[in-house]
């Protein structure tokens, strides 16, 4: 699990974090993300909390879900 800071929501933390992993080659181009119920336990959050974030990253185009298979990262991210 991380630190989180205080001063921001908890689940803009954890997308600064996977659009950092994206930005580093953790998750290259056309991969897939973690999956809500793995985001879940790696930072102890609700998954409400989990899935604001990847919301967040599908409408900031960082990546895209594909129905039944999960979140993958954009070619553009």
């Amino acid at each position: 699990m991380i630190e989180f800071a205080d001063n921001a929501p908890r689940w803009q933390q954890i997308a600064d974090v996977l659009r950092a992993r994206i930005a580093d080659g953790t998750y290259p181009p056309d991969t897939r993300v973690p999956s809500l119920v793995q985001l879940t336990a790696e930072f102890g959050v609700a998954s409400v909390t989990a899935q604001k974030a990847l919301r967040h990253l599908r409408e900031e185009g960082d990546t895209y879900t594909v129905q039944g298979l999960g979140s993958f990262v954009s070619r553009r991210a």
